[in-house]
């Protein structure tokens, strides 16, 4: 049985952890093809938009007490357990440079690497049963997986200080009041309106919200200048496109656009 499902529906890639047994645990192969099936989805013209998920009743435990055993019981050596960790980095890496909506449908828990996961996505819509933790120190570890930078940028340093301190759990409801997530929904739901909402950017002008995508990333290191001036320089790359002038005529013909995706 695969650990990831790969599932195509209108142009949206759902992607599936499947290791329920486990909750869904991260090891190095599960990063590894996380990682590849995103890379894949960029240059994929047939899907526009990516849905991470999780199978059974958690989305993401974090990295496999399995192969934490397995590491302290041969020696406890760094380069054995750091196949997990890098592969983290690649996952997140490999989400903000898709030019697709990467959206997390957060089914049920998300701790450790798994709430990093889940903050490495462009959005995060989350079930009315999800739950949250930064579980790393409580082991003595250090965040990974892009929680560090993800976390203190949506919740700011302090509260992100006091997750990652304290590894204390939140609800779905405190996620988004935090601005970790932007949707509770009823859990019978969430995937269905999360692939929904997917297939609908999907349909839509792939250019532009590539290029928001990156300004958004951009922006965040950016005195207001840089900004303007990187809103100037994409607004000149969306306008040459065909589907602006295609959204443009539409708008003005009082019709509905058909993007190209060009």
């Amino acid at each position: 049985m695969s650990a990831l499902l790969l599932d195509k529906r209108d142009g949206v890639l759902v992607l599936t952890l499947n290791r329920p047994d486990v909750l869904n645990a991260l090891d190095a192969a599960l990063g590894a093809a996380l990682a590849e099936a995103v890379r894949e989805a960029s240059s994929n013209e047939a899907v526009g938009a990516v849905v991470i998920t999780g199978a059974g009743r958690a989305f993401c435990s974090g990295g496999d007490i399995g192969v934490m055993k397995e590491v302290m019981a041969s020696g406890a050596r760094w380069e054995d357990f750091a196949p997990v960790v890098t592969g983290g980095r690649n996952v997140a890496l490999a989400i903000r440079d898709c030019p697709k909506p990467v959206i997390a449908a957060v089914n049920g828990a998300a701790a450790g690497g798994g709430m990093g996961l889940a903050l490495a996505c462009d959005v995060r819509w989350a079930s009315e049963k999800a739950k949250f933790a930064q579980s790393f120190a409580r082991l003595g570890l250090h965040p990974d997986w892009g929680s560090l930078r993800a976390l203190t940028r949506l919740a700011g340093p302090s509260r992100g200080l006091e997750l990652m301190w304290t590894g204390d759990p939140i609800a779905a409801d405190e996620a988004l009041r935090l601005g970790l997530v932007s949707r509770v929904l009823p859990a019978e739901t969430l995937l269905e309106e999360a692939t929904a909402f997917a297939g609908r950017l999907a349909q839509g002008a792939r250019a532009a919200l590539a290029e928001i995508k990156r300004s958004v990333q951009a922006v965040a290191d950016m005195s207001l200048e840089q900004s303007l001036d990187r809103e100037v320089a994409s607004q000149e790359r969306c306008w040459n496109t065909h589907d602006a002038k295609e959204g443009i005529a539409a708008f003005l013909e009082k019709r509905a656009p058909k993007f190209e995706g060009r």
